[in-house]
């Protein structure tokens, strides 16, 4: 990297309201905990989450969306999003296997528990299909 980026010219609109501001602060406080959950919660995405954070982060804080921009493991993946609005190929398939591999694993460990196991199984669909709903560009 070579230096801070730029917001996205067509991300960087603060809305007018402060009211509404602090909303999508706090959607995209959210979403980023999410997408940071997902990084070891078997089955949940990250990828979406943390893009939809930035994209809430646009609306509301200059800062915290260039915080994300220049972050050394989101940062290329908000930066390639708002660039190209898609991702790989390849990119989807790590995100979709990975994902069925941790909930494979989990799957193993939970078979004495089936409530369990279903909420794990139904948050890995839901996960692989977010996923799959991204528009893919080719590299």
């Amino acid at each position: 990297m070579t230096g801070p980026h730029p917001p996205a010219p067509d991300s960087a609109t603060l809305h007018r309201s402060r009211v509404v501001r602090g909303l999508f602060w706090l959607a995209g406080s959210v979403s980023l905990a999410l997408g940071l959950v997902g990084v070891v919660l078997p089955g949940l995405p990250t990828t979406p989450f943390v893009l939809l954070a930035a994209a809430c982060y646009a609306k509301a804080s200059p800062r915290l969306h260039g915080w994300l921009l220049n972050h050394r493991f989101m940062g290329p993946m908000v930066r390639d999003w708002e660039q190209h609005r898609s991702l790989t190929r390849r990119t989807k398939t790590v995100a979709q296997v990975s994902m069925v591999a941790m909930v494979g694993l989990s799957a193993w460990g939970l078979r004495g528990q089936p409530i369990v196991l279903a909420i794990v199984l139904v948050a890995a669909l839901i996960g692989v299909w977010v996923v799959a709903r991204i528009p893919t560009r080719n590299p």
